[in-house]
């Protein structure tokens, strides 16, 4: 099978589960993730911290080269990833500046330690989660079940790893 073969099956594999997913939320009540509780939003009073990667899997399941679709964005990639995060993993500190996500909680419950909220948040199964600029936020599995994540975002830089 041809290289092209290979990742054009691999790009509709991602929709097709993208799809999926989106359809099982159409279908339940739509929820949004949780949120920052009111009179908690601050900007910047949750200050970076730096703790590393643990206990989390990073699959990345498609991509797909924005500048050479009809969108035509230059220099930048849409792209699907499954994270798996272990009891007591942790996702890094990250920015979504300039790297927009949508996620889903398919499985488990997380909780969300954000720049601009003075309060932990919890994200639970079925929940969605947009990550839009203003959003620096790490997160940590405090739960006795593996997290599952499904996140599609839209990348500039393809060597960036953050999660």
């Amino acid at each position: 099978m041809s290289k092209s073969n290979v990742t054009s099956r691999t790009i509709l594999q991602s929709l097709a589960l993208a799809a999926i997913i989106a359809g099982s939320l159409a279908v339940t009540s739509g929820a949004t993730a949780g949120e920052c509780p009111t009179g908690k939003m601050q900007p910047n009073v949750r200050p970076m911290v730096d703790y590393k990667a643990v206990g989390v899997t990073d699959i990345t399941l498609g991509s797909i080269n924005l500048e050479k679709q009809p969108a035509n964005i230059r220099d930048r990639e849409l792209r699907f990833r499954k994270l798996t995060i272990e009891p007591g993993g942790i996702v890094p500190w990250h920015s979504h500046d300039d790297r927009p996500a949508l996620i889903y909680v398919q499985q488990g419950e997380i909780v969300e330690y954000a720049s601009n909220c003075a309060e932990p948040i919890v994200h639970k199964a079925g929940e969605i989660r947009p990550e839009v600029a203003g959003t620096s936020h790490w997160w940590k599995n405090l739960g006795k079940e593996t997290v599952i994540l499904y996140v599609g975002d839209v990348r500039k830089d393809p060597h960036d790893h953050n999660m």
